[in-house]
């Protein structure tokens, strides 16, 4: 299966200062494989390095070091990016600008035009549900419809690769459910999604892999199952209350076991999250 995204020992530091004496590392040794036509979650705390994986993805942003591949080719070369339709946590468009013009420019710029323009520009209006508004100016959009237009713009194209970086950032209940149904339609189509959301029951029902990023590094990386079951992943017996727990230490020490007490294991992509970065920052500290 060909990979959409493939980072090798992935390095970013960022300098700042007149003399670049000081310096942010934002990325450190990062390996990461995106597979074609999957979902892939990118997920960590503020800080991570989620955007500025995203950045050198789009070639935004150059690595200090490794190397970053789209679709095989360099993230740098123009025929890499050009398969590529990126939505931003805060998408800017000139209010006075319809919906209807702004997709027809992001298609030009994409090579667009004439009747193939015309009918992209409105397949995705319709895709994205805003036929109806599309001669309205972006000003008397709301925040749903913006991240809709959001939606529109980078798929004029009809891109491989669609990368959303919080596509429900401030949207209400019911539009973060329509951008859910987009993420499916898209995997339906056999597009490949990168998904940075901290909307971690949005990540459960539509991602096929994840990874979570603390402080530059990976954590972890893999399927729901993968994780849920991994987490703290030695063999384990639950008990439901003392007795039984003494019965049970009782057999094991017989059979020469170790017994240690513990929290359950994980049962939700937000425990696994939590106790992920918890303990990352606990080893940091010591």
């Amino acid at each position: 299966m060909e990979k959409a995204i493939t980072l090798k020992k992935l390095r970013k530091v960022f300098r700042s200062g007149a003399v670049r004496i000081s310096s942010v590392l934002a990325l450190e040794g990062l390996d990461l494989e995106v597979r074609g036509g999957e979902v892939f979650g990118l997920l960590g705390p503020n800080g991570s390095g989620k955007s500025t994986t995203i950045k050198i993805c789009l070639d935004l942003v150059r690595p200090t070091s490794g190397e970053c591949l789209v679709f095989g080719g360099k993230a740098s070369q123009p025929k890499s990016r050009q398969r590529i339709g990126y939505v931003p946590e805060a998408p800017f468009f000139y209010g006075y600008l319809t919906g209807e013009s702004l997709v027809q420019s992001m298609g030009r710029f994409s090579g667009l035009s004439g009747s193939d323009l015309r009918k992209r520009t409105g397949d995705v209006l319709e895709t994205v549900g805003l036929l109806g508004a599309e001669k309205r100016p972006i000003r008397t959009y709301s925040k749903g419809m913006m991240q809709r237009l959001g939606l529109a713009q980078a798929l004029v194209h009809d891109p491989d690769l669609v990368i959303l970086d919080e596509p429900t950032a401030g949207v209400d209940p019911i539009g973060a459910r329509q951008i859910t149904e987009m993420i499916r339609l898209l995997k339906s189509q056999g597009k490949t999604v990168l998904l940075c959301s901290h909307l971690l029951s949005q990540v459960e029902s539509v991602c096929d892999r994840v990874a979570i990023l603390h402080r530059g590094r990976m954590l972890a990386e893999g399927t729901l199952d993968d994780l849920l079951h991994s987490t703290g992943s030695k063999p384990s017996l639950l008990f439901e209350n003392r007795k039984d727990l003494a019965k049970g230490r009782e057999v094991a020490t017989a059979a020469g076991l170790q017994v240690e007490e513990g929290a359950a294991t994980a049962h939700s992509l937000e425990e696994v999250f939590v106790n992920l970065v918890r303990e990352n920052e606990k080893e940091n500290a010591a």
